[in-house]
């Protein structure tokens, strides 16, 4: 089911993404993170057949099960933790996922950076900004968060690589484009002031949002409705 999907909309996906970048003076790259949240370990197996080996995941025990079904199966995939991760489960989140896009405060950070010592490993990670301003999103404040993301990317055991924000679910293209305008514009403010991070990806864009993110800077679009159908749970 999920092969013969994505025959049909990767190929759309792709276009649009091209056609965006073209409209932007861009030459990307644009990478996809197709989002497997809510759907079964088979559209793993079909986005990585599909040449879509960046996969993302909202939570640690759905991937859990999911890389126990496929049995070393995903040995090609590069797993992506999208959801806002607890800090009592960062220890199996640096043993499943190799980049986490939702380093959403200072305290996780350094619970990442400790449990990541511990392993003798390095977090590949993300911060998330909250651009927009919405309480019920989390992440750092953009009118504050330079000095705080400079604290995350001097801790020991984390190399941040670059921002994550979501726009707001609305109508108003104004709107969801201030929000991708203000993380990138924060990006930069982080590389003039040396806030330390080591990468410029901007990972912002979803199903219904990705050719305006695309348009105003997104290296990483989250994409799961729109190339696998509603989640199945």
């Amino acid at each position: 089911m999920y092969a013969e999907r994505l025959k049909e909309t990767l190929p759309r996906v792709e276009e649009r993404i091209a056609r965006a970048l073209e409209r932007s003076g861009r030459i990307g790259p644009v990478r996809i993170v197709a989002v497997t949240k809510g759907h079964p370990a088979a559209a793993v197996s079909a986005a990585a057949s599909a040449g879509l080996t960046d996969v993302g995941e909202n939570r640690v025990q759905e991937l859990d099960a999911k890389r126990g079904e496929l049995e070393g199966a995903d040995s090609a995939v590069t797993w992506h933790l999208i959801g806002h991760l607890q800090r009592n489960k960062a220890r199996r989140a640096i043993q499943l996922f190799d980049r986490i896009h939702s380093i959403d405060s200072l305290r996780l950070a350094k619970e990442l950076s400790s449990e990541a010592v511990r392993a003798g490993v390095t977090v590949r990670g993300l911060v998330q900004v909250n651009v927009s301003g919405e309480e019920s999103k989390g992440g750092f404040d953009a009118d504050r968060a330079v000095s705080e993301i400079a604290q995350v990317a001097a801790l020991e055991a984390v190399r941040c690589e670059g921002l994550m924000t979501m726009a707001p679910f609305s109508a108003d293209e104004d709107v969801v484009r201030a929000t991708f305008i203000g993380a990138r514009e924060l990006l930069e403010r982080c590389a003039r002031e040396g806030a330390g991070l080591q990468g410029a990806e901007l990972s912002m864009g979803m199903s219904g949002d990705f050719e305006i993110a695309i348009e105003e800077g997104s290296t990483m679009l989250r994409l799961g409705t729109i190339l696998f159908g509603e989640r199945a749970q």
